[in-house]
């Protein structure tokens, strides 16, 4: 593991925040639940082969993460944050209008938005974005027209599907799962209704975002392994959550096939799985040597032997970036190079 060293723009911008941030001995790492293990490895292995003592990592939800990361400069504000969706703009307001102005953006790798059910469960599910759509939106269209979701059982939808009731467990709004969840497999699922479709892609996003709030869809908080708790309880129970809460739960949980495909690392990394999104951290420039160790636990986190192919991080279930991109993350992470302004 190299340590490069900071532009001279970078060290003079830590230079005037060093008296906001100098009382702090520990790096606070905040943001996704699915985020959180791989924060945590990195953690752990800092802890393990430098002399700094190993970041605090904390589940917060990507929402929430952002909401601590842009409060502002120094010991009371976290020093990066885990995203399990790029930041958005509104998130970025709020960073600049408390003075963090100077953020890296880094992609650590990918992961799907697995489905999934207890290993007791006797149906092989496979299920499309569309049937996902009719069992979990708030409103679905029937004869043209969007109603409250009249669907409790999947056999309602699809004859073929058991004759069981609707009943997925997922996460709360501030999680970045959540609404890579809704884009990814309810809004989509939406617009591959033919009658949906011709309004368009704005009037899905208006009228198909939004999940039951009758029973069948339940949030089951930050904490995943609440969820794989209650699936195996439960084999009629769905799940969602990131890849590799099921990758670690192989045991007990299998996975729900998406329109035939089998969340994998092969399936994720192709773009063959089709409910996967980007995984991110951001980091406080301003506070790169102040807090100390923070330099080097980034670069610890994007070392090869972290996020490359067979790293630790790819162990728990992320897929690795390609070898171009993967470098360019790299070299951002070291460098401190700002994203830009959204």
């Amino acid at each position: 593991m190299s340590f490069n060293k900071l532009s001279v723009s970078a060290l003079a911008l830590m230079a005037v925040s060093a008296t906001a941030a100098a009382a702090r001995d520990e790096i606070r790492v905040v943001g996704s639940s699915t985020v959180f293990p791989y924060s945590q490895a990195a953690a752990e292995q800092f802890g393990n082969v430098s002399d700094f003592p190993a970041p605090i990592v904390e589940s917060t939800g990507t929402g929430g993460g952002m909401q601590i990361f842009c409060g502002g400069i120094g010991e009371a504000f976290s020093d990066l944050t885990g995203a399990s969706r790029a930041m958005k703009a509104s998130e970025y307001e709020l960073c600049v209008s408390n003075g963090v102005t100077d953020i890296t953006e880094v992609q650590i790798g990918s992961d799907g938005l697995s489905i999934a059910v207890s290993r007791d469960s006797e149906f092989n599910w496979d299920l499309t974005k569309t049937q996902l759509y009719l069992g979990l939106a708030a409103e679905v269209m029937v004869d043209g027209a969007m109603v409250a979701n009249p669907y409790m059982k999947w056999s309602d939808i699809d004859a073929s599907l058991p004759d069981a009731a609707i009943l997925a467990y997922g996460p709360p709004p501030t999680s970045g799962t959540r609404d890579a969840f809704v884009e990814l497999a309810i809004v989509e699922g939406c617009l591959e209704i033919p009658e949906i479709e011709a309004k368009g892609d704005d009037w899905a996003e208006e009228n198909c975002a939004r999940l039951r709030s009758d029973g069948p869809f339940i949030e089951a908080g930050e904490n995943d392994n609440l969820i794989v708790q209650r699936l195996q309880s439960d084999a009629n129970a769905l799940g969602i959550f990131g890849y590799s809460f099921l990758f670690e739960n192989q045991d007990t949980l299998k996975a729900v096939d998406i329109g035939g495909v089998t969340p994998s690392f092969d399936t994720i990394e192709s773009g063959d799985y089709g409910i996967s999104r980007p995984l991110f951290f951001y980091v406080k420039n301003a506070h790169r040597g102040v807090i100390p160790g923070l330099q080097e636990f980034i670069e610890e986190y994007t070392s090869e032997e972290a996020m490359g192919p067979g790293g630790y991080l790819s162990e728990r279930g992320m897929v690795p970036l390609g070898d171009a991109k993967r470098a360019t993350m790299q070299g951002n992470a070291a460098n401190a190079v700002s994203m830009p302004a959204k």
